[in-house]
């Protein structure tokens, strides 16, 4: 068997092809440019001009360090809109609410370490901070700092806040800096931030009037009314799959073991389980609607033979439990699988992984199966992150270096349209 590889890295390799974009995507859009204290502001101006040349609206707000490095009349210039740099201003309040419910997108570019911090940690001592935690749109973040700066642990903790937060991540480039090293640390061209805009912009509503069935969390097998056999499965992962897949104008069905996550989006239905078999029958209930259906539940493989009506007291005897086997919910959906339906596996494995992963790639009759190992530091149960490999039912695999859970899911969503197109142009069943 022939293995194609993919490494697919957060950076360059993820940033989209500026070149391939339609070029009106941004025509009419709505966005705030936030400008922050950095020499590097002088690139906004350039940004400001790209994005009116593509049609958008752009309200530029400066930190009062910014105006320091580029004047606020160059930037009301190239927007033909005043440029707000206090909550009050000469002559009126400048309202953050209004401004954050006004805005398609809300773009922070250069935010320093200094701004990052902020916005992390909600501290609103200026206007672009107060418009932030004010914001109801997608908020993209262009860091821009020296490279020792970049890679200090306050910085890096501050961005992963941000990503569970779930904002948007511009990656930075690698080159000189301007206090004379060279390194990680530079902002994202202008024409790259606009291709990460236009890149969100034309993947909303491509998923419109699709049927998804997602489980999540763990299954409870009770024992006795008090204890039962479980897992340390969050749930995580399937709830920012449903999030992400229900953004792009899917009718997620979400089938959710035992967990306090909720989702208050209008395209996503929970239906609530405790055990396996409650499961197992919610999912074939609404397999034969679903165009496409992700199994990351972790399901209890046994479950107790006998469930005892009152609490077992505890003895000084050995206790011997009977176990039984739970229903295969994988294995049963995949033999029910018709064309044109796709069915994406999970596989959380401690040893052999990648020989385990395809092997139920294969017996499930998975398209795509997505590997994670306990091995990881940073990946498996309970927690925001995640590394995983996605193996192809055509042979392709992609090694994912660790990410949040949300930027995974929507890693996933590129995955199964790759395959879904792959699968259409050469009539897979």
């Amino acid at each position: 068997m022939c293995t194609i590889f993919f490494n697919r890295r957060f950076g360059a390799t993820d940033k989209p092809e500026y070149s391939q974009l339609p070029m009106r995507i941004l025509d009419g859009k709505k966005i705030i440019l936030c400008v922050s204290g950095s020499i590097a502001a002088y690139k906004a101006a350039f940004l400001t001009r790209l994005l009116v040349k593509k049609g958008a609206a752009v309200q530029v707000l400066m930190t009062p360090h910014a105006t320091r490095f580029v004047s606020p009349l160059t930037f009301s210039t190239l927007s033909t809109r005043p440029v707000y740099m206090d909550v009050v201003g000469e002559d009126e309040w400048n309202n953050h609410v209004a401004l954050g419910l006004w805005a398609d997108a809300m773009v922070i570019a250069p935010a320093t370490a200094s701004t990052l911090a902020k916005l992390a940690q909600g501290l609103s001592d200026n206007l672009v901070v107060a418009t932030y935690l004010s914001a109801r749109c997608p908020v993209f973040i262009a860091p821009a700092m020296d490279v020792d700066m970049w890679h200090h642990p306050a910085t890096r903790e501050n961005i992963e806040r941000l990503l569970r937060y779930g904002n948007h991540l511009i990656p930075v480039g690698n080159g000189p800096l301007a206090s004379g090293l060279s390194g990680e640390g530079r902002l994202a061209e202008p024409e790259e931030i606009a291709a990460q805009l236009e890149h969100f912009f034309s993947r909303q509503g491509k998923l419109a009037g699709q049927r998804w069935l997602i489980t999540a969390g763990p299954t409870y097998e009770p024992m006795d009314p008090v204890r039962f056999i479980g897992n340390r499965s969050s749930g995580k992962m399937g709830m920012a799959i449903a999030e992400a897949a229900a953004a792009e104008g899917a009718n997620v069905v979400l089938v959710l073991g035992p967990s306090a996550l909720s989702s208050t989006h209008p395209n996503i239905q929970i239906i609530r389980v405790e055990t396996a078999v409650e499961m197992h029958r919610a999912a074939m209930e609404q397999f034969d609607q679903a165009q496409v259906t992700v199994l990351t539940a972790a399901v209890a493989d046994y479950r107790p033979e006998h469930i005892a009506s009152q609490k077992i007291k505890k003895t000084s005897d050995t206790r011997i439990l009977g176990l039984v086997p739970n229903p295969d919910i994988a294995a049963d959906l995949g033999k029910r699988k018709a064309a044109g339906q796709l069915v994406i596996g999970f596989a959380l494995e401690t040893d052999n992984e990648y020989t385990n992963a395809l092997d139920k790639l294969q017996r499930k009759n998975f398209d795509l199966i997505v590997l994670n190992s306990l091995r990881d530091p940073g990946a498996g149960f309970s927690v925001d992150t995640n590394k995983v490999t996605i193996f192809f039912a055509n042979n392709k695999r992609w090694d994912l270096e660790l990410k949040t859970k949300t930027d995974l899911a929507a890693d996933l969503l590129e995955a199964i349209e790759e395959y879904r197109t792959f699968a259409d142009t050469t009539n897979l069943d």
